[in-house]
């Protein structure tokens, strides 16, 4: 990972290795104990994403999700949701290309707090997003997603050839799985970002620990 932090990064947690995004979960019970789970094998950040919930749901949701990444001392990342993230306090927000200008939703959210940014195939979207303040860019969809099969297809070459010019973390998104994350991570992925091949599996923590130990396995 390049250890270079501009200044928008600095004393903010890093992103790096396991990054947990959530399910589409109606049960808050089950939700908080699969996240859980997700931290006890390793995760490092997790994204809070629900996009069928409604909004008391996502707010009675992310405050039962922050409560318990605070004591695990997990950063909370909202997803697409600048208002709900400031109103319970979360770590961060990460937006796509058509959910806010980045200069704005970080002038909204101070500098203290995490902002992320999907820049999907580009790497012209991902230096934009790095002059305008993102503590991370997320490139995706790097395989084929379940999750958003309709999704543009990120060649993974775009890691590597990040590598002059963002000095930001660089997250890959979209069907990662245990079978093809070393793929990623060796193409320059400082993080995964995982729903399905996580939160679907029969053992999260023990899947959440294979993710975590490929990162391990990196250094």
């Amino acid at each position: 990972m390049n250890q270079t932090a501009p200044n928008n990064q600095l004393d903010k947690p890093a992103i790096h290795g396991l990054y947990a995004i959530t399910p589409n979960e109606g049960d808050s019970g089950r939700l908080r104990d699969m996240v859980e789970a997700s931290i006890a094998g390793g995760a490092s950040v997790v994204q809070y994403r629900n996009k069928r919930a409604n909004s008391k749901l996502r707010h009675d949701q992310s405050r039962l999700l922050l409560e318990l990444c605070r004591r695990h001392h997990v950063p909370l990342i909202i997803n697409d949701d600048v208002n709900l993230c400031l109103e319970i306090g979360a770590d961060g927000v990460h937006i796509g290309a058509t959910d806010g200008d980045l200069q704005e939703v970080r002038a909204q959210l101070g500098i203290d707090k995490i902002l992320g940014a999907s820049c999907y195939n580009s790497l012209t979207l991902a230096t934009k997003a790095q002059n305008e303040g993102a503590d991370y860019i997320a490139f995706g969809a790097c395989f084929p997603s379940a999750t958003k099969p309709e999704a543009l297809r990120a060649e993974l070459s775009l890691f590597s050839r990040g590598r002059d010019v963002l000095h930001i973390p660089k997250v890959a998104i979209g069907g990662i799985t245990l079978d093809n994350a070393r793929l990623a991570i060796d193409a320059g992925a400082d993080a995964l970002a995982v729903i399905g091949a996580l939160f679907e599996a029969n053992d999260v923590e023990h899947t959440a620990r294979q993710f975590s130990r490929l990162y391990q396995a990196a250094i």
